[in-house]
């Protein structure tokens, strides 16, 4: 498999002379300026892809052409949101980028209640902590009908945080769950705006949007985009859900194999392609991540490693990408086998060294990262000599 990264554009602070002395071969990144649902003009993605090639790499991958929200909840612009994003399928055709990376999340993307989550080593990593979570559902979002979601017990435990919590305490809440995913979906919150109002907003947006109806929504967006993209020979792989479970009550559609197979069956063309992301399903206790790898490998087009520890209480954290509920290396044995040629990167590296010091995105740290490469790298190197051995 290539070995990529994703690079956050010119501003980034890990630079591309930097990626090329670890060995990194193709870059993952997008036009992160613009907003979900304009077009990306042909001018902006080839300065971008002259920038990355000036540097002696290229663009493998754009992560993410973001589905604005209109065309998931079916707004009444989403039509001509979907003749933006065709364009822009074929702007980056036309620079050779030929794999694209999307999601279908309603309303937000990942969610973790903890960024900087300290681990025995002195490392950071991502947590989520489902008693926090349904605390900041309930007590902070106030979301209608939240308690329902959650066991008696689980709401029993909400209370007795909720009598220790502090200030601060909240109020990271609301920073690492609404204010960083939300930028980090290109979606800027107002200047001055109550980014839990904001996002109350948004959620009223999904009313009366239940699994089926997200999927019909889906399937809409795909019956007009797979045509194109086989037109410019572009592969659209779809990322799971992360986490592959319900939130704020709002639908998942991409959680499991049955999902899976449901989107794949869809459209039945090598174009409508799964992005194989190891952490976000091994997130979900119904999950084998090695199971699917072998199950959908044909259609796998892009692939994301990493691996998550899966703790009592429906808690998990991000795991050594040598262990956790992952099992990376059994997930390269069968790409490197079914699918050599497509691109990868390692995913949500830990905080350590010096990484602490740069403003990273969260989980895109560079120590953490490149730490996590060689050991991807090294896990690669063992299964090409098992397979060059059987040859």
């Amino acid at each position: 498999m290539e070995k990529t990264w994703r690079w956050f554009g010119e501003n980034d602070c890990i630079t591309l002379e930097m990626l090329r002395q670890i060995g990194v071969e193709g870059i993952v990144t997008a036009l992160y300026d613009q907003p979900p649902g304009e077009v990306w003009s042909e001018e902006a993605v080839n300065a971008l892809n002259s920038f990355i090639k000036n540097a002696g790499l290229h663009w493998s991958v754009a992560e993410s052409l973001p589905v604005a929200e209109e065309i998931k909840y079916g707004g009444a612009d989403r039509d001509q949101l979907i003749e933006n994003y065709k364009i822009s399928l074929i702007n980056l055709a036309k620079a050779g980028v030929k794999t694209i990376c999307y999601n279908f999340m309603p309303a937000i993307d990942w969610v973790r209640t903890d960024l900087d989550r300290k681990l025995p080593d002195g490392t950071t990593t991502l947590y989520f902590d489902k008693i926090r979570f349904a605390y900041f559902d309930c007590r902070i979002l106030q979301r209608e009908g939240a308690e329902a979601d959650y066991s008696e017990e689980e709401k029993e435990k909400i209370k007795k945080l909720d009598s220790i919590i502090t200030d601060a305490e909240k109020a990271a809440l609301i920073d690492t769950i609404i204010v960083k995913t939300q930028g980090f979906i290109h979606r800027k919150l107002r200047e001055g705006a109550d980014p839990v109002e904001e996002f109350r907003k948004q959620l009223q947006n999904y009313q009366g949007i239940d699994k089926h109806l997200l999927r019909e929504n889906l399937h809409y967006f795909l019956k007009k985009v797979i045509p194109v993209a086989e037109e410019q020979g572009v592969t659209l792989c779809i990322h799971p859900d992360d986490p592959p479970f319900s939130v704020f009550g709002l639908p998942r559609i991409v959680t499991g194999e049955e999902d899976i197979a449901w989107i794949m069956n869809l459209l039945k063309s090598k174009h409508n392609g799964l992005t194989f992301c190891a952490g976000s399903l091994s997130a979900g206790v119904q999950n084998d991540a090695p199971h699917l790898a072998r199950t959908f490998a044909e259609r796998i087009g892009f692939a994301h490693l990493r691996s998550t520890e899966l703790l009592p209480d429906g808690n998990f954290v991000e795991a050594s990408h040598l262990g956790g509920n992952g099992k990376l290396i059994e997930v390269i044995r069968i790409l490197e086998k079914e699918q050599p040629c497509i691109p990868m990167r390692v995913d949500h590296g830990r905080v350590m060294l010096d990484d602490a010091r740069n403003n990273h995105n969260p989980g895109y740290s560079f120590y953490g990262r490149m730490f996590a490469l060689a050991q991807v790298e090294g896990m690669m190197a063992v299964v090409r000599n098992e397979i060059d051995s059987f040859q």
